[in-house]
């Protein structure tokens, strides 16, 4: 019995906490190397995507030539497994700092987005939302010419176009009140909504232990509930590649890909929901 299958064992409710490591396997890059550092510039900043124009058109311009690869990325064995680890019983509730639905479109359901999800879209200044695949239509109507680019992917739907001119690029409005759009995600500099990290503690809160998949932790927002839970006597193992913000206090660490790490739950393939 590997040392995962140990902890797992001991410890039957689990909190668990996973980063971008369980998605790259799906084809989706990471963010940071081993020692945890960024791997290309950090993600666009809250204030910055919402007071400058430029930043607005940058973003939407990479993301329309991103979202083909992440609209259409499938859950991979990691979130399998995961899923198999709740019909057993053993998931408090999984908290993602993924943006990308692969734990629910493999078909779990005790699921919180804790960055939000980018297959949504809304307007920032009244009710209104859209599904990205939607939105990409009227991104594509404005700006057919960017149609023919091709660049390397990059993480959570955005796309490399360091040498690209945006000036020019079109991003729709709010169609009822002109406002800005913005995917439903958490960027840097933004809150994390109130109610998630409530729902979150109450549930690591509830928890055996800890059990964090593919996440350096080097973000505050998923490292929080970690820390308190060390602190609080909750056991945790981490498996993921390279160093973590929370290698002090972890009780199990696994240098390793999460799905080799995983392989002894073997789930079957469960239909993959829409």
């Amino acid at each position: 019995m590997s040392p995962l299958q140990q902890f797992i064992q001991a410890h039957p409710r689990l909190f668990v906490l996973t980063g971008a490591g369980c998605s790259t396997d799906s084809g989706i890059p990471d963010y940071r190397d081993r020692d945890g550092e960024w791997k290309r510039a950090p993600p666009v900043n809250y204030l910055a995507f919402m007071h400058e124009p430029a930043t607005r058109r940058r973003y939407w311009a990479r993301s329309m030539i991103g979202w083909r690869r992440i609209g259409g990325a499938r859950p991979n064995a990691t979130h399998r497994a995961l899923v198999r680890l709740e019909q057993r019983g053993q998931v408090e509730l999984l908290v993602t700092q993924n943006v990308d639905r692969l734990h629910q479109r493999a078909g779990s359901e005790r699921v919180i987005d804790l960055h939000g999800r980018l297959d949504e879209v809304r307007c920032m200044n009244c009710v209104w939302r859209l599904g990205r695949h939607d939105f990409q239509h009227l991104l594509i109507e404005r700006n057919p010419a960017w149609l023919h680019l091709d660049a390397a992917a990059a993480p959570d739907g955005d796309a490399d176009l360091e040498h690209a001119d945006f000036a020019d690029f079109d991003v729709p409005p709010c169609p009822f009140c002109g406002g800005i759009v913005k995917p439903d995600v958490v960027f840097f500099g933004e809150n994390v909504p109130r109610e998630r990290v409530d729902a979150a503690t109450r549930a690591w809160q509830a928890a055996d232990a800890v059990l964090v998949l593919g996440s350096s932790l080097m973000v505050y927002s998923g490292y929080r509930f970690v820390n308190a839970a060390a602190r609080a006597g909750k056991p945790v193992a981490a498996v993921t590649l390279g160093r973590t913000r929370a290698d002090p206090l972890l009780t199990l660490k696994i240098d390793a890909p999460c799905d080799q790490t995983l392989a002894f739950l073997h789930p079957a393939d469960p239909p993959v929901t829409s």
